[in-house]
């Protein structure tokens, strides 16, 4: 199930006794655990709550793990049993955890909590008595539909605008999207409604988005809108070799986008990108035309790497490829 699932799951179905909480969103790991925990009202969580690290569960150490699963709880309906970053070999889990998982201990809920997969270690996801939760990082219209539920806890009415807006400023960060809409809330006080004003005012935009909203301006050839933007980001920090790798990043990419045929879908799927992402750098690609992004891409590469390699400074060579996108 997707962790945005789980709780109406908890609520209507109960605990399952293991589960694998697993993505690459550290909020909504963590946030899956404690929901986990405050279904199992314990009372006594410094008896009842264990925790395990992954490089603590090798050899002895996941003899130790079953016993761990099979102890009873100590005043306590249930007991909770964490096992962080836990990969374990095929070989291991049908030795210690394939005969726990297929018969559980009625009183333990059993968590694996992973950020991913690791390579040469079990597909925990396909197991028998494991519920997997889904913590890896949503699309933009469930985050956004996330963050309405945030925002209403909060006190607060999040027109969707506003809400597509701000998951785009926090690059789909659920942990910023929840600290900012806190920071709204404080702001503007209870019962207020969050337009897109609002988040333009006071959410702070993530680096990437800058780079996003960077080269969006490049791609149009809006110079003042370009300037705008790099000196804001310059002057808060951004080095100048990080806004040249973006600048060649994104050329890289609409070249590629140029030089292969096929749908956007067909395309999204051989670069590893969703279909839109495809069908805006095409439209970026054919607005320059396919030689002038061929060269731009490798002018800007070459002023790169010798700005990397000591041939240039770095303020030097970004300027001169803002000469090269512009002015030539």
């Amino acid at each position: 199930m997707k962790f945005v699932q789980l709780a109406k799951t908890l609520k209507e179905e109960g605990l399952a006794p293991v589960y694998l909480i697993e993505g690459e969103e550290a909020y909504f790991r963590d946030h899956a655990v404690e929901s986990i925990r405050a279904a199992c009202r314990l009372s006594n969580p410094a008896l009842n709550d264990a925790r395990c690290e992954g490089e603590q569960l090798r050899g002895e150490g996941l003899a130790a793990l079953r016993r761990a699963l099979e102890t009873l709880p100590f005043f306590d309906e249930k007991r909770i049993v964490r096992a962080c970053e836990f990969y374990p070999t095929e070989r291991e889990w049908e030795t210690y955890l394939r005969p726990y998982a297929e018969n559980p201990s009625p009183t333990t809920v059993f968590l694996i909590v992973n950020a991913g997969k690791k390579a040469n270690a079990a597909d925990l996801r396909k197991k028998k008595g494991v519920t997997y939760v889904d913590c890896s990082r949503e699309s933009e219209e469930t985050l956004s539909r996330w963050l309405f539920g945030v925002a209403r806890r909060q006190g607060l009415a999040m027109d969707a605008d506003a809400a597509s807006l701000m998951v785009r400023y926090c690059a789909q960060d659920a942990a910023r999207m929840k600290l900012e809409t806190e920071k709204l809330a404080a702001i503007l006080g209870g019962n207020a409604r969050v337009d897109r004003a609002a988040v333009e005012a006071y959410v702070a935009k993530d680096t990437e988005y800058k780079i996003y909203e960077l080269t969006q301006a490049a791609s149009r050839r809006n110079f003042a809108l370009f300037s705008e933007i790099l000196s804001d980001m310059l002057g808060k920090g951004s080095d100048e070799y990080a806004v040249l790798a973006a600048l060649v990043s994104h050329y890289r990419t609409l070249a590629e986008v140029s030089g292969i045929t096929g749908s956007d879908a067909e395309v999204a799927k051989t670069l590893g990108v969703k279909p839109y992402a495809v069908q805006k750098n095409r439209e970026a690609a054919a607005r320059l035309g396919k030689a002038r992004v061929q060269e731009l891409y490798l002018a800007l590469y070459g002023l790169s790497s010798g700005a990397k390699s000591g041939l240039y400074g770095k303020t030097g060579a970004l300027f001169a490829a803002i000469a090269k996108i512009f002015f030539s």
